[in-house]
């Protein structure tokens, strides 16, 4: 029913289809990424995209990826898209050699969940990097 696929975010019509899905997402509520960094993914119900997520070295934890973004289209909730999409992430992690996947959530409750469904726990970083209230996940990939 569903494909995920690591794409080409040099492609300019995949880099039009990550901001589409991205807008569609995350509304004004987050700065667009830089698709041309990273490792990114696209999750296919038939021919259309719905779902995506991407991950970059962490600048914040050594040796680890920083889950950048992860969006799923509304009417495609609840099927585990996301739980599958962090998978994805941590294959690569583990392939390229990292230790963890770091990530981060504010005020949004359904990620945290599946961030714990997915066994990441929360953790306090060195040098926190976003807002006093932001929640730090990590789950570790050895």
């Amino acid at each position: 029913m569903y494909r995920i696929r690591i794409v080409d975010a040099s492609d300019d019509d995949v880099v039009d289809t990550l901001s589409d899905l991205h807008q569609l997402t995350f509304f004004d509520a987050a700065a667009m990424p830089q698709f041309d960094l990273g490792t990114w993914w696209l999750a296919y119900h038939g021919d259309d995209a719905i779902a995506f997520a991407g991950v970059v070295p962490s600048t914040h934890a050594r040796n680890s990826g920083y889950f950048a973004r992860v969006g799923v289209v509304q009417r495609h909730w609840g099927r585990g898209l996301q739980l599958r999409l962090m998978r994805a992430v941590e294959a690569r992690g583990r392939r390229i050699g990292w230790d963890s996947i770091v990530s981060d959530t504010t005020n949004n409750p359904v990620s945290a969940n599946n961030f714990i469904q997915a066994g990441y726990r929360l953790y306090e970083p060195e040098v926190p990097w976003a807002w006093s209230h932001t929640l730090y996940w990590r789950r570790s990939l050895r």
